[in-house]
C-alpha cells in the first residue's frame, strides 16, 4: 500500500492519480468493510485538492462501473475503467446540482437512478444531460 502511495505521488494528472488510489485502494482492500466508498472517497479528495470535479457513480451506472473495475483487476487493462470513470465525470459535471429541483430534474433525464439490472433489461443506459 505504502508503495502505492508513493508511486501516486509521481503522477502529474489529478484524473490519474486519482483512478491510480481508486484502483489502489480496491486491490489491496485493507479494511475488513467499506473499501469501495474509502476507494471513492480517496479518488473525489484527489479531484477536489486539484479544483476538478468531483466523480459520481449514479445507480444505472454502478454494473458497468464495477465490471471495468473487475476487468481491471483480472487483466492488464485499465483503458475501460478509465473511460467508464471519465464518463462518470463527464456526467457529474454537467449535472445541474444548483438546486435540489434542478438535480431531481437531471437525475430523471438521464435515468441515474434507475436500478442498473431493470434498466439494463430495458435497455436503459446512463444519458449525458
Amino acid at each position: 500500500m505504502l508503495r502505492g502511495f508513493e508511486a501516486a505521488g509521481d503522477l502529474i494528472d489529478p484524473f490519474a492519480r486519482a483512478v491510480f488510489l481508486m484502483f489502489l485502494i480496491s486491490e489491496v482492500h485493507p479494511f475488513t468493510d467499506g473499501n469501495g466508498s474509502i476507494a471513492r472517497i480517496f479518488m473525489n479528495a484527489e479531484l477536489v485538492t486539484a479544483g476538478q470535479v468531483r466523480i459520481v457513480i449514479p445507480t444505472v451506472y454502478r454494473e458497468n462501473y464495477l465490471a471495468r473495475l473487475r476487468a481491471a483487476t483480472h487483466s492488464a487493462g485499465d483503458a475501460s475503467l478509465i473511460a467508464v470513470l471519465d464518463f462518470a465525470r463527464r456526467w457529474t459535471a454537467r449535472t445541474d446540482w444548483s438546486t435540489r429541483a434542478c438535480a431531481e430534474t437531471d437525475l430523471a433525464r438521464t435515468h441515474a437512478l434507475r436500478d442498473a439490472r431493470e434498466a439494463e433489461k430495458a435497455g436503459v443506459r446512463l444519458t449525458l444531460p
